[in-house]
This record gives structure tokens, C-alpha cells and sequence, in this order.
């Protein structure tokens, strides 16, 4: 028998045998054998994964001295991280767990300074009172510029007053690089870079 016509068409067994072909393929990936083979695929979501309103974090506790987070090393610190009631994910330890919202997920990062003992209180106060004496930048550790302001008292007051704003405005700060201790809720000087992140690229249109 031919499969295909005087006109060149398929024969109807053909076309009836690729229909039935192409909608048995259509079953089997649409069909409930493939919701069970993706739902067996997949793989538990890591608790650090989850997205913002599904956990809850606790504040970092505060050093008093420092005004900084008790394990705060290289600028990083953690806080403990709490899923939701109901949560399936993986926890820090690798482990699937069904979260009841008592129980620790992950630790999450957040940013910390890092001080040496320079009190921002302290320096503004220097700096107001016998900032013309120098007595500021001696704080932080600039004897030179702190003699040559003792030796011309404050640079005839000239620079006393410069040396308050910029200290005031945390402009200035210690020499070693250190960041002043200020109360960790209080008002803090954030410095803000241009990088790849904060860099407003231009706008395209369509």
C-alpha cells in the first residue's frame, strides 16, 4: 500500500498515527506523571533563600562599649534569623527542617565599623572648647597639624573653626582609620561611593 497520495498528501492512516503520537507526548509532560517527576525533582530551598516577610531577624546586641555588634570581625556581623511558622528549608546546617518560628534558620550578615576607642562625643567636645589649642587633632593623632595649632593658636582661629565643622560633620576622623564610636541608633555619617552598584546608569527609553 502507498502512504502517500497521487497528490503528494499523506495518507489519512499516516496523519491519524502522527496525531495519536503527538498527543500522547502532550500527556505525558502536561500530565500528572510529570507534576510527580518535578515535584520529586526538586530541591528543598536553603532557609538564607528565602524571600523578605517569610522570616523574621533579631537586632545584633550591642556592645556598650563600642556601640557596635558584640561579633562584629572584618566589618561583618550576624544575627540570628527566624522562618515562619510553617517554613520548609534548608537550615545552616545542611538540615531540612519544618520550621514552628522558634527555631534558628540562618545567620544573616550585616555590616559593622570598625573602632578603636575615638568617642565622636568626645572630639566634637575637644574640638569646640580647645580646638585652638589643638587639643583635637592631638586626640586623634595628628600631633604635627596639633602643635601647629597650638603654636599659632588654632591659626588665629581661622582653622579651629574649619577643623570643628569637619569634625563635626565626621569629615575628619582618627588616623588610624578608625571609625568613630557612636551610639549604634544615633546619627551616623553613612559615605556613599560610586561603584557598579551605586552608579545611576542612563535611562533608555523604547
Amino acid at each position: 500500500m502507498a502512504a502517500v497520495g497521487s497528490s503528494g498528501a499523506l495518507a489519512p492512516e499516516t496523519v491519524a498515527a502522527q496525531l495519536l503520537v503527538v498527543l500522547w507526548f502532550a500527556s505525558v509532560t502536561t500530565g500528572p506523571w510529570a507534576a510527580a517527576a518535578t515535584s520529586g525533582g526538586e530541591e528543598t530551598l536553603k532557609c538564607e533563600d528565602l524571600k523578605v516577610g517569610q522570616y523574621i531577624c533579631k537586632d545584633p546586641k550591642i556592645s556598650d562599649a563600642t556601640q557596635e555588634p558584640v561579633n562584629c570581625t572584618n566589618y561583618t556581623a550576624h544575627v540570628q534569623c527566624f522562618p515562619a511558622p510553617n517554613i520548609i528549608c534548608k537550615d545552616f546546617s545542611g538540615n531540612e527542617t519544618h520550621f514552628t518560628g522558634s527555631e534558628v534558620g540562618f545567620l544573616k550578615p550585616i555590616s559593622c565599623r570598625n573602632v578603636n576607642g575615638y568617642s565622636y562625643k568626645v572630639a566634637v567636645a575637644l574640638s569646640l572648647f580647645l580646638g585652638w589649642l589643638g587639643a583635637d587633632r592631638f586626640y586623634l593623632g595628628y600631633p604635627a597639624l596639633g602643635l601647629l595649632k597650638f603654636c599659632t593658636v588654632g591659626f588665629c582661629g581661622i582653622g579651629s573653626l574649619i577643623d570643628f565643622i569637619l569634625i563635626s560633620m565626621q569629615i575628619v576622623g582618627p588616623s588610624d582609620g578608625s571609625s568613630y564610636i557612636i551610639d549604634y541608633y544615633g546619627t551616623r555619617l553613612l559615605r556613599l561611593s560610586i561603584t557598579n552598584e551605586t552608579f545611576r546608569k542612563t535611562q533608555l527609553y523604547p
